[in-house]
């Protein structure tokens, strides 16, 4: 996944993950069969695979580089497609074929629109050459209805037919034609998904869930009375004929119009959408729960025990960690827990995390204690390792955790500077001048980095915090290209 041709520079590999969901949980033989695949796949790494009894479903994770990542796919749809029969197929799970769905997922210096355009290049070919219908999905979706999943899904295997005779519901790619044995496949590309626990010092899940439904982008029933410092313990507010109660506030209006206004002026946002995300019919809302806004979009939250980790766990999946990451769910977690005389230990991140995840967070807590941003990047790592207490409970391998950290590559990168000496000093024209100002160069930056994170823990420089900041940063860029 390298160019061994570069003689020592930092890298900033192009990753996208892919994770495919097959229709098949039980075999673990047929699926060894469409694992294999993908490891054939030079330039691709497994990084898990989940098969589900129940669900009869298994979900595969690996990343790779573009070109690599939707030839895996590829190979991965077209051996489901010879070895699994959907007319067989019976499990829990939502599914509409045999490979039900392909999202791509960018990673690491690659875009939203990257991966957009590899699911409609790998869908156009599932499509065409193995003659299955390909629906596209999220950010890959032609039109914004086909953007939501379980809606593209609706009807699943057992009403595919139906779907396929609809024009409304013609395939993006292949036959509108249904085949039973394969079904149809969702290709797709959306945002990293990160799950992330929180623990507790308790064993009481009450506790673990109370601050759940505070940070989840569903928010929580509206309470009042005893809600302090345990909210769940108050009373339950619920809609009235010709009164209806502000969640966030104590306005009530006559109708949800009335409500939906007010809600939009104070409160900034449209009640009507909320609602609906929620699930709730707001022309038949008397009678049922008011919500109070959770804080954090994007967020999915529960609050369990781990037995083994002898802790309660706000269990979370941030679908989206541009827009909430986890070092600033994680600081409103610390202070709703605060606020009940509750500790939070550490967080457990379960699976793997972009490097961009962990640099922002490393980046926010280097600022928080007044330090410099401008370090190595495994520094920055380690600075979110420690801060947002991820070794609490397991291990934190950066190596098999972190997915798209910047790589030195290149023959030389490993060298001792003695043994790069002694290289230079022989008879063969390389390594010569051009590395040699390349160390040079790089030490230089190196120095001129020290120099200014020096300057930031100096008194007399705080009013310059920022501008040191950026000249390490700067430094940092410099030393590593």
């Amino acid at each position: 996944m390298f160019d061994p041709k570069l003689n020592g520079r930092v890298v900033m590999q192009k990753i996208v993950e892919c994770v495919p969901n097959f229709s098949e949980g039980r075999d673990k033989g047929l699926i060894k069969k469409i694992i294999d695949e993908i490891e054939a796949v030079q330039g691709v790494q497994l990084l898990d695979f989940d098969p589900g009894e129940s669900t009869n479903r298994t979900v595969v994770t690996f990343i790779g580089e573009p070109e690599a990542a939707k030839e895996a796919a590829y190979r991965a749809v077209q051996k489901a497609a010879d070895l699994i029969d959907m007319s067989k197929h019976h499990g829990e799970h939502a599914r509409m074929g045999a490979t039900d769905v392909v999202p791509f997922v960018p990673v690491a210096g690659v875009t939203m629109e990257d991966c957009a355009e590899m699911a409609r290049a790998v869908g156009k070919r599932i499509g065409e050459e193995l003659g299955i219908p390909v629906y596209l999905y999220e950010h890959a979706a032609a039109t914004p209805e086909r953007q939501n999943l379980a809606k593209v899904r609706a009807g699943e295997y057992e009403g595919l037919a139906q779907k396929l005779s609809d024009p409304a519901w013609k395939p993006d790619f292949g036959p509108a034609e249904f085949n039973p044995k394969t079904g149809a496949t969702c290709v797709g590309a959306r945002e990293f998904l990160i799950a992330y626990n929180i623990n507790l010092n308790t064993m009481d899940r009450r506790y673990a869930t109370d601050i759940a439904y505070e940070l989840r982008e569903r928010g929580r029933w509206k309470r009042v009375g005893d809600i302090t410092p345990f909210y769940y313990k108050g009373k339950v507010v619920y809609f009235e004929d010709d009164k209806f109660t502000c969640g966030m506030c104590d306005r009530t209006g006559k109708t949800f119009a009335e409500l939906a206004e007010h809600y939009n002026e104070a409160h900034g946002g449209d009640l009507y959408a909320g609602y609906k995300f929620i699930g709730l019919d707001v022309e038949n809302l008397t009678g049922r729960p008011v919500y109070k806004d959770g804080k954090f979009r994007q967020v999915k939250a529960v609050g369990w025990v781990m037995e083994d980790y002898k802790t309660a766990q706000i269990s979370m999946n941030l679908t989206n960690y541009k827009i909430s990451p986890p070092h600033l769910v994680l600081e409103e977690a610390r202070r709703q827990a605060q606020e009940r005389g509750i500790v939070v230990t550490g967080t457990e991140i379960v699976g793997v995390v972009p490097f961009d995840t962990m640099r922002m967070a490393g980046e926010f807590y280097l600022k928080r204690m007044h330090k410099s941003t401008g370090i190595p990047a495994r520094d920055i790592i380690e600075t979110a390792v420690q801060s947002m207490g991820l070794r609490d409970v397991a291990e934190f391998d950066v190596d098999q955790k972190v997915i798209g950290v910047p790589k030195q590559v290149g023959p030389l990168v490993h060298q001792k500077v003695v043994d790069f000496v002694d290289e230079v000093s022989r008879d063969t024209p390389a390594p010569g001048g051009g590395s040699i100002a390349a160390l040079a160069g790089a030490l230089g930056a190196a120095l001129a980095s020290m120099v200014a994170n020096l300057s930031v823990g100096k008194g007399e420089f705080d009013a310059q915090y920022d501008k040191l900041c950026d000249l390490a940063e700067q430094a940092q860029k410099v030393k590593d290209e």
